[in-house]
Parts: C-alpha cells; sequence; structure tokens
C-alpha cells in the first residue's frame, strides 16, 4: 500500500474528472432536492445525530464532502464547520448554498484532495473530523487516508464516520440475493460507464473511475493503527438509499430487509477520539 504522499496521480485524476462532470446532475436531482434543503430539510440521520450529540460551537471539518449539504446541516445545527473535497464544481455548489440559507460566515470550504487537506484546510486541527456516505471507496490508500484524518483531530476531540457496509459487496441483487463476489478485494476496482446513481441513463463523457472496496477490519485497523482510540462501532439494518431491489422502504425513511427476511448489516458509523 502507497503513503499518503504516492497515491496513484492517475486514479485521483480520473475520479475528479468524473465528479466534476456529475455535479451538475446531482445538484439538478431529486435525491439531493437542493429546493427543500433551502428550505429547511435536514440532511444528518438521528442515529448520526444521537452519535456525535451536541456540537454547538463545535469546530467540525468534513472530509469529501462533495456539494456541502451534509457540512450546512452541521451548521444549522450550530457547529462551526469546513468542507473539503477535490471538486472546484461542488465546492461552488457548497459556497452558493450556504449564501443562499445565511450560513456564509459560519461555513468554509476548500478545494483540496482528502491527502493534501493538512495544508489545506483554515485551521491545525478540529473538535470533529466527519466523513461518510460513500467517501471510502474512492479512496487508493486507506492507512494514508487514517493519518492525515488522526493529524486532523484537536486533543480531545474525535473521528466519526458513517458508511455503507463493505459487506452488501459480496451479494448480487438481481431479484435474488445470492452471494457471487469476494469481500476481501485488494485489487483497484476500475469502471468506465456513463451515469450517475442519480441517473443511470445520463449521458456523460468523464466516465473512468477508481475505487476499492475496503473490508471492515481494514478500516478499524487504520484508524486504530493511526492513533486514535476506538469509541465504538456500531452495525445498522438499515441505509439511506436503495443499494438494490429487494430493500424496502419503512415508514421512518430508511431502507431495509423486507419483513421476514433476515436482516443484514446495511451501514455502519464509529467514532474514534484523540486523548485530550
Amino acid at each position: 500500500m502507497t503513503s499518503g504522499s504516492e497515491y496513484p496521480a492517475a486514479w485521483i485524476a480520473a475520479n475528479r474528472e468524473m465528479w466534476d462532470e456529475r455535479v451538475p446532475l446531482h445538484a439538478a436531482s431529486a435525491l439531493y432536492d437542493q429546493a427543500g434543503f433551502r428550505a429547511g430539510r435536514d440532511e444528518i440521520r438521528d442515529f448520526e445525530a444521537a452519535e456525535v450529540g451536541d456540537v454547538t460551537g463545535k469546530r467540525l471539518l468534513h472530509l469529501q464532502c462533495h456539494m456541502g449539504q451534509d457540512t450546512l446541516s452541521w451548521a444549522r445545527r450550530g457547529a462551526e464547520v469546513v468542507g473539503l473535497d477535490f471538486s472546484e464544481p461542488a465546492i461552488e455548489v457548497a459556497r452558493g448554498l450556504a449564501a443562499d440559507i445565511g450560513l456564509a460566515d459560519r461555513a468554509e470550504f476548500v478545494v483540496s484532495d482528502v491527502y493534501e487537506a493538512r495544508e489545506a484546510v483554515p485551521d491545525e486541527d478540529y473538535d470533529i473530523v466527519y466523513t461518510g456516505i460513500g467517501a471510502l471507496y474512492w479512496l487508493p490508500d486507506i492507512e494514508g487516508w487514517a493519518e492525515t484524518v488522526a493529524s486532523l483531530v484537536a486533543p480531545g476531540g474525535f473521528l466519526y464516520l458513517t458508511e455503507f457496509h463493505p459487506f452488501l459487496n459480496v451479494f448480487t441483487w438481481d431479484g435474488t440475493a445470492e452471494v457471487k463476489a469476494d469481500y476481501f478485494r485488494p485489487e483497484p476496482l476500475v469502471t468506465d460507464e456513463p451515469g450517475s446513481y442519480v441517473d443511470l441513463q445520463a449521458e456523460t463523457i468523464d466516465n473512468l473511475s477508481y475505487a476499492r472496496i475496503y473490508t471492515l477490519g481494514e478500516i478499524v485497523s487504520a484508524i486504530c493503527g493511526s492513533g486514535l482510540r476506538l469509541e465504538f462501532l456500531h452495525e445498522h439494518e438499515v441505509t439511506v438509499f436503495q443499494q438494490f431491489p429487494e430493500l424496502m422502504r419503512g415508514e421512518d425513511g430508511y431502507f431495509r430487509m423486507p419483513e421476514g427476511r433476515p436482516r443484514l448489516p446495511l451501514m455502519y458509523s464509529l467514532k474514534a477520539s484523540r486523548p485530550a
């Protein structure tokens, strides 16, 4: 595995081009519903709010923030926030949203690759470093990422992460769930297909992307190896996105396996702290 300073440049460049092109699709999509967000919709899930706790007056850094809607939701809850993403179009959208909802004075957005966050963000460290929901999949180096994160957590502060559970990647979902893929996949996943998760039929040009499915053990070991202390690891039987046709949406808005079917870990969350 490469160190954070030696990650593959081609990997990052291709992914940046792919995400840059998809920002307008995402900003206009029903999934992100930016009109609803401007009107006050909160993007923070109830379990996230409970596990993170009161953020009033806290300095929160959101890594890989995309268009900043989660970032700004934490600002609405009272945090002083910085959002970081490598896509300049995404950050431009985030800054526009911050201005539209009157939070430009409490939310700063920075264009930077996550491995260069130490040099890019305005403060030396933060009370809360937050990331998740589809972020880790795009990283070429989980150990380098964890080292960067740990260097940004203030004494007495913590990393909070919520993500899709990697266990789900062993299944194919074409009407019946069946185990067809390895859970342990050290090789990169290279994709060159048009579309986006907000519109699978969208005609796009910059389609090459690189990703890596890390096991839960790899992720937790990288975080603990960075010097942070694991406070908890929670696995959740619900998810925020219908990744597979079998998942059913409940009255609470979450997706889960149908009643009567075995429950599966669909998401996880963790908290890892730096001693005061």
